[in-house]
């Protein structure tokens, strides 16, 4: 039993004793993530993790911080939160895939108006899902009582995580050459980004969110809470099957296809890309058509169906290609690297 307590707290709004009792419901979905080199669990000041240095000539650790945005609102709407956690989650861990790295573990903060402790380790059952497929530990985290900060229904959350790779097998963009063939992971939709895009399109309340949309295959809510894709078990097998073969690695996140894909180019570069063969994904299309959003400005803030591109040796391509559909990628050819300034020819 935990004797700290404050009435005088909670009158201010800040109930410690719901933190406890948060910390129980999320012990057993933290302890899911533990891998190998986690050192304890939770509760304390830190959170400890051993690194397993071992074949690596000159470990680098990769670090990475996001946050899931105000797609944060459609949970609040739909009071679902049990998925925004992957987001979280991805959105830090498919970075550091691009270095080549392997994330080890991940850290949380969720800060509320009013800690419902329901309500919070639904949030971190997400975290702790995310973590799993991603497989790193969820080694720490905070939940901070923010009252008069932020509505009593309402919280934001981030992430951090870091992992590991070899020097000498970081994918730097001095790797990326002419020639280079460019291969597209599809994305699971919108993933976390230009959400306040969506929702001046949509005007998005708790019942259009519940209606069906035909196009879409199921309700507009459904569809714009689907959880963004991890990557990293595709990744780094794939890195672990064609290792130098894989020149360049760039997560299609905010910013959309202008803004991210050439981010894994050095000077002297740029990338032709047909996007007419990207995977389709319907909502987009409803999306641009009900904001009469223009193709450009889709482009430079959606991944448009693309979550990972990947700069590829010409010559491996189509081996590398066929590796991808054979482990159930729906992965595509959709450009090349060429000689010019650095940027994005894009086709649509």
């Amino acid at each position: 039993m935990n004797d700290s307590h404050s009435a005088s707290y909670a009158a201010a709004g800040v109930d410690v004793t719901a933190g406890y009792k948060q910390v129980e419901l999320i012990k057993p979905m933290v302890k899911s993530t533990f891998r190998e080199g986690v050192i304890g669990g939770i509760g304390g000041f830190g959170g400890l993790f051993e690194l397993n240095l071992k074949g690596m000539s000159r470990p680098v650790t990769v670090s990475g911080t996001d946050g899931v945005g105000t797609k944060l609102k459609i949970a609040f709407l739909m009071d679902k939160h049990d998925t925004v956690g992957i987001d979280c989650v991805a959105m830090c861990v498919n970075d550091i895939i691009c270095a080549g790295a392997e994330p080890l573990f991940f850290l949380d903060t969720i800060t509320v108006g009013k800690n419902v402790p329901e309500r919070t380790a639904e949030i971190v059952s997400g975290v702790a899902a995310g973590c799993r497929e991603a497989r790193c530990a969820l080694i720490g985290g905070e939940t901070a009582e923010h009252p008069g900060m932020m509505p009593v229904d309402e919280y934001d959350l981030v992430g951090f995580s870091v992992g590991l790779a070899d020097y000498d097998k970081i994918l730097d963009t001095a790797n990326v050459r002419a020639g280079d063939a460019l291969l597209a992971l599809p994305s699971s939709g919108l993933h976390s980004n230009g959400f306040s895009l969506v929702r001046k399109v949509f005007a998005p309340t708790a019942q259009s969110l519940a209606e069906y949309v035909p196009e879409l295959g199921k309700t507009l809510g459904e569809e714009l809470l689907t959880p963004t894709r991890i990557y990293v078990r595709t990744i780094l097998d794939l890195l672990a099957q064609f290792g130098a073969s894989i020149h360049g690695i760039s997560h299609i996140t905010g910013g959309g296809i202008y803004e991210n894909a050439p981010r894994c180019l050095p000077d002297g570069l740029r990338m032709v890309i047909d996007a007419k063969k990207f995977p389709h994904k319907p909502i987009f299309d409803l999306l641009a058509r009900r904001g009469d959003i223009p193709t450009r400005d889709m482009y430079n803030t959606y991944n448009m169906g693309v979550g990972i591109l990947l700069a590829v040796d010409g010559a491996k391509a189509d081996e590398v290609l066929r590796a991808l559909r054979a482990a159930g990628e729906d992965a595509v050819a959709v450009g090349e690297c060429v000689n010019g300034d650095k940027g994005v020819d894009l086709s649509w």
